[in-house]
């Protein structure tokens, strides 16, 4: 069976976003300096975007990406290699219209 284009279309951005998520893994494992707080609140993050991939969603849910960019903010001074890293993610977001 075919895949659908739209399923095609948002194949790439999806990878492209999984690895971006593998990296943000990769460097939270690497123990900055984060409190719990700030490293339970990037782990929920992660959830929310890893569900979002896995369902495939085509709804343009803005809070996902609104949670991404807050964090992007949050982190921009004190972890500026975990921002850029959200940075990417957000971007990849909006890339598959979420």
């Amino acid at each position: 069976m075919p895949v659908p284009i739209d399923k095609r279309k948002n194949a790439m951005p999806a990878r492209e976003l999984q690895k971006q998520l593998d990296t943000l893994r990769e460097q939270l494992e690497q123990n900055p300096p984060l409190t719990e707080a700030e490293r339970e609140d990037l782990h929920a993050l992660m959830q929310q975007i890893e569900l979002e991939i896995e369902l495939e969603t085509k709804t343009k849910d803005s809070s996902l990406a609104d949670g991404v960019n807050l964090a992007v903010e949050r982190f921009e001074l004190d972890h500026p290699v975990i921002a850029g890293t959200l940075r990417n993610i957000a971007q990849t977001l909006g890339n598959i219209g979420i």
